[in-house]
């Protein structure tokens, strides 16, 4: 029964991340010409290099996954929101021996943009919130705890380099930050999720 709710709980995840980019894709058929340059979509991957140990557990470094999209209130100044997964394992932890952390949730903020000189590259800095929860799963994949959500943030820098009229590649750093409590039983531990994510992106504007 517990392999059968962590499996729905995923698809679930799925089919929500599914729903969010065809409803962004939809979105983006009625956005007037004129207007398209002001939007991006953007799609990052990369590894999270932990900074510290979460809470005892000594967690290996992760993988991460998320799409963003964003609006330029100005030329150098946009505002963002987005979904992200982030999974890390550790061999022995206050949760028992072979365990995930997964980290999912939202993220929002604010982007700084300017142009590299005279070149075609830009540089970005970002900095915002989060909205996540970290679920705790056995080595049978069955969730033994979930945080809930809670309030972090982040910070990051980046380099665009463009690939034609839409797209751009983008090579970032990012620092990530998110306490919350993860109850094993009836024993309670507070946790610090602090990592640095060092990935590629790639975005389309519109």
């Amino acid at each position: 029964m517990k392999n059968e709710n962590c499996e729905s709980k995923k698809m679930t995840y799925r089919k929500l991340f599914c729903m969010l980019s065809l409803g962004a894709l939809l979105f983006i058929c009625t956005i007037p010409a004129e207007a398209q340059k002001n939007w991006g979509l953007t799609f990052r991957t990369g590894a999270n290099f932990p900074t510290k140990e979460l809470g005892e557990a000594n967690i290996k470094t992760g993988l991460g996954l998320e799409g963003t999209i964003d609006y330029r209130l100005l030329p150098s100044l946009a505002v963002y929101a987005g979904w992200g997964w982030n999974k890390f394992s550790a061999s022995q932890s206050f949760a028992g021996s072979n365990i995930d952390f997964e980290e999912t949730g939202y993220r929002y903020g604010l982007q700084f943009i300017q142009p590299i000189g005279s070149t075609k590259f830009k540089y970005s800095i970002s900095g915002g919130g989060l909205y996540n929860h970290i679920e705790t799963e056995n080595a049978s994949g069955e969730i033994i705890s979930d945080s809930g959500h809670g309030l972090g943030w982040e910070a990051d820098g980046g380099i665009h380099i463009p690939l034609g009229d839409r797209f751009s590649l983008i090579p970032t750093v990012r620092y990530h930050s998110l306490s919350r409590e993860i109850k094993i039983g009836n024993t309670a531990t507070d946790v610090n999720l602090n990592y640095l994510s060092i990935a590629a992106a790639l975005r389309w504007s519109f």
